[in-house]
């Protein structure tokens, strides 16, 4: 037997009704019910409570800026803290040190062209990285009509809506997302058809940047101590 419930969007003011989890939804209202708060929980909702409270919440994915009919248009993850406290500063310092110490340094016998490469590469990643974190991963709308079943699609309990071949829930976003791949903390957000090839291209962009980082570090230790 189909089920053909629907439940109410969280944000009255957008016209696209997303695939979230149920148990979550029926949890938020209860919350915003609530006649007393606690304003301190003691989890990581306080950490998003109090970075994230002017965007508009759709699972444990934010909206921080979007279209007038609800289409986002810059997203952060269920992990942005660590994407914003952990691999943006590692990589943000580990190429300042290596650009201060050796591809800008005039004692460690580097071509002065040196600097027109690594920095293109250091900005290709954080673009990548961007790209990945900050954008749609492939959100998809709740579908409650039956004649979506006998379409090839299938229901899906978590979030009381039938999703179309190759969607999967993502148990951390708390969203139904196309072609649903992983969770990667790195980049803060699941990754899926919207931002896939972002994070592909990531991927490559900054393994480049760490071996390329790797061999001019070793090219100044060597040549360092062959000069002794």
């Amino acid at each position: 037997m189909m089920h053909t419930h629907t439940h109410p969007p969280l944000s009255s003011s957008s016209t696209h009704r997303y695939a979230v989890s149920v148990r979550w939804e029926r949890e938020y209202e209860e919350e915003h019910n609530r006649r007393s708060k606690p304003i301190c929980t003691g989890t990581a909702e306080d950490f998003h409570t109090c970075c994230c409270c002017c965007s508009r919440r759709v699972g444990s994915m934010f909206f921080l800026m979007e279209t007038r009919d609800g289409s986002p248009i810059i997203v952060a993850g269920p992990c942005w803290p660590f994407c914003t406290f952990v691999t943006l500063p590692l990589i943000l310092l580990c190429s300042a040190l290596v650009s201060y110490f050796v591809v800008f340094n005039k004692n460690s016998g580097l071509p002065s062209w040196f600097g027109a490469v690594y920095l293109p590469f250091l900005a290709m990643t954080l673009i990548s990285l961007f790209c990945v974190s900050c954008r749609d991963p492939g959100l998809l709308e709740r579908v409650t009509d039956e004649e979506a079943g006998h379409g090839g699609w299938f229901w899906n309990e978590q979030v009381g809506s039938f999703r179309p071949p190759g969607a999967m829930y993502c148990r951390e976003c708390k969203v139904l997302i196309q072609d649903y791949d992983h969770l990667c903390p790195w980049t803060g957000t699941g990754i899926g058809r919207g931002n896939l090839w972002a994070f592909k291209w990531f991927v490559v962009s900054i393994n480049i940047l760490c071996y390329f980082s790797i061999a001019l570090v070793a090219y100044f230790l060597l040549s360092g101590l062959g000069k002794r």
